[in-house]
């Protein structure tokens, strides 16, 4: 259930959507803010060993704490360590929805101005 349930989360993102650059086994979530322009991941969703991975963006600070505290969280499988955390499940709903969340401030946070303008994005993804 957690494949579905983080699928739905990651695509209720403003203009993300889900791309299969690395084959059908490995869902990567992206976000644009114009049609044409260059998307950037915020999330890749897979299955690894026979558990459900997803790697999120992250602050260096914020993902050694969330590391230390959340066995579920380790640095990012096949990312950069630094700047990305794998996740599997065993997380309430509320961190996974805070976690991909700030994966996907972090990526339109870089985006330029015009797109995060289409994107409608003022910093904050307003919880509904």
């Amino acid at each position: 259930m957690e494949y579905e349930s983080w699928r739905g989360l990651l695509l209720s993102m403003p203009g993300a959507f889900e791309d299969f650059p690395f084959g059908e086994d490995a869902a990567v979530f992206k976000v644009s803010g114009r049609e044409g322009s260059r998307a950037k991941m915020f999330g890749l969703l897979m299955h690894r060993g026979g558990t459900i991975n997803l790697n999120l963006k992250c602050d260096p600070a914020l993902a050694e704490q969330l590391r230390a505290a959340n066995e579920q969280i380790t640095p990012g499988y096949h990312m950069n360590k630094k700047h990305w955390n794998t996740v599997v499940p065993g997380l309430d709903e509320e961190t996974m929805l805070a976690m991909i969340e700030d994966s996907y401030d972090l990526v339109v946070a870089s985006l330029p101005a015009a797109e995060r303008a289409a994107l409608g994005w003022k910093g904050l993804v307003e919880r509904g």
